[in-house]
């Protein structure tokens, strides 16, 4: 079920305008503000409460996404019924592209991590300015190849790289990625236990299992929805 609602209450305190979403991406790096001015045109915004699901697997690509506010958790049906975590969209990020692209149906899960603000740009308005702006395409293929390499490496640490190897590589990147800094030489990375083991696709036992004995080592300190890296290089 969609949680959905108006744009005009219930939004986070700052959130990005439509263009600003634009230029903070790289898909649009390096376009001219007019080119800019006309794509954000023709974006409409629409709110998620926490947990409102903003598209499914199997659902007709029709949109482009891009977050103005709040984080969107990416994620595959895998065989069983097993959930399998891709990434965390945060403002600035676009995601959506591959369907918008081919036209066939959804790849992947996106659901609102947070309360989130998103602009959202129609397949039929959006490949017009594919047309126009050959910088625009190849920056498009570019982010198409970077997500594909990175749900590659996914399936290649999940069929050889041991269970703490695979947790230890990919709380690394999280942080890298969307984590802040904590103390000096520290990264704290808001994700609980049970997200981050939709992630790497293994139980959320084995996830504390592994993150209680660095803990123990002093390598991490754990909270109920973050978690802080004191020392990555032992991680590594």
């Amino acid at each position: 079920m969609r949680h959905i609602f108006d744009s005009n209450g219930g939004l986070p305190a700052t959130h990005l305008s439509p263009k600003a979403v634009l230029r903070h991406n790289y898909l649009f790096r390096g376009l001219s503000d007019a080119t800019l001015d006309g794509i954000a045109a023709l974006a409409v915004k629409r709110t998620y409460y926490k947990g409102g699901v903003i598209f499914s697997q199997g659902d007709v690509g029709d949109a482009l996404f891009g977050v103005a506010s709040g984080r969107v958790r990416i994620s595959a049906s895998a065989s069983g019924g097993r959930e399998v975590f891709l990434n965390i969209m945060e403002p600035g990020d676009t995601f959506g592209e591959i369907a918008v692209m081919d036209g066939l149906p959804r790849t992947a899960n996106a659901v609102a991590l947070d309360t989130s603000t998103l602009i959202v740009i129609q397949r039929n308005d959006f490949l017009p300015f594919l047309e126009r702006e050959p910088r625009l395409a190849i920056h498009l293929l570019k982010l198409m190849c970077e997500r594909l390499r990175w749900t590659s490496e996914l399936v290649e640490e999940s069929a050889f790289m041991p269970g703490p190897a695979r947790l230890a590589k990919r709380l690394l990147i999280l942080a890298s990625l969307h984590g802040r800094a904590a103390r000096v030489g520290q990264l704290e990375l808001r994700i609980s236990q049970a997200e981050l083991a939709r992630f790497l696709g293994i139980s959320r036992q084995i996830v504390n299992q592994h993150l209680s004995d660095w803990r123990r080592h002093g390598w991490i300190e754990l909270g109920r929805t973050q978690i802080v890296i004191r020392n990555t290089e032992a991680l590594r």
